[in-house]
C-alpha cells in the first residue's frame, strides 16, 4: 500500500487554495489540478509499505508541538506548481525528528530535502504568463496523519488510516 505522512488542511485553507486554482484556470493554466479533498502538506513519503501499524507507532512516538501554518509564495518543481508555507521552525524540527524516528525504526521513505509545499497542479502548462494569487490563509496544526494513496475509478484517492 502507498503511504505518506501529511498535515491535512483545514476546510478554510482548502477553500482558499481552490479559489486560487479556479483563478489559474481562468488565466488559461492547464494541467492536472489536485482535487480539493487531496490537498495536503507531505511530511514524509514512504511509498509502498505494508505495515501501517509500525508507521503509526513512530508518528505517535514523536510529539508534535501545535504550530500555525501560513501560506506564503508559490513555486514549482519542473511542471508541478505548488503553494509554499512560511518558514516555520517548529515544522522543520518536527519533520527532522519524525524522519529520524522513521530511519531508526527501519521504515523506508524518500529522504529528500524537506521543502514544505502543497501541490496544486501537476503537468502545468500555459501559453501565456500567469499570476498565482495565493489567499491569505493560515491554520493551527495539531497532528500529523498517516495517509494511504489508492486509485479508484481512474482517480487518486487519499484516505487517513
Amino acid at each position: 500500500m502507498r503511504l505518506f505522512i501529511a498535515v491535512q488542511l483545514s476546510e478554510e485553507m482548502k477553500k482558499g487554495l481552490v479559489a486560487c486554482m479556479h483563478d489559474l484556470k481562468k488565466q488559461g493554466v492547464e494541467g492536472n489540478y489536485v482535487p480539493a479533498q487531496n490537498l495536503h502538506l507531505t511530511l514524509a513519503f514512504l511509498g509502498e509499505y505494508d505495515d501501517p501499524a509500525r508507521v503509526k507507532a513512530v508518528i505517535e512516538s514523536v510529539p508534535l508541538p501545535p504550530f500555525r501554518l501560513s501560506l506564503s509564495e508559490s513555486g514549482n518543481f519542473g511542471a508541478t506548481l505548488w503553494a509554499g508555507v512560511k518558514g516555520n521552525q517548529k515544522l522543520k524540527i518536527y519533520v527532522k525528528e519524525l524522519r529520524q524516528a522513521l530511519k531508526t525504526a527501519g521504515i523506508p521513505f524518500e529522504d529528500d530535502k524537506f521543502v514544505p509545499h502543497i501541490t496544486l497542479i501537476r503537468k502545468t502548462s500555459s501559453r501565456k504568463p500567469y499570476q498565482v494569487r495565493l489567499p491569505k490563509a493560515d491554520m493551527m496544526v495539531k497532528k500529523a496523519s498517516l495517509m494511504k494513496s489508492e486509485r479508484k475509478n481512474e482517480k487518486t484517492v487519499y484516505r487517513e488510516l
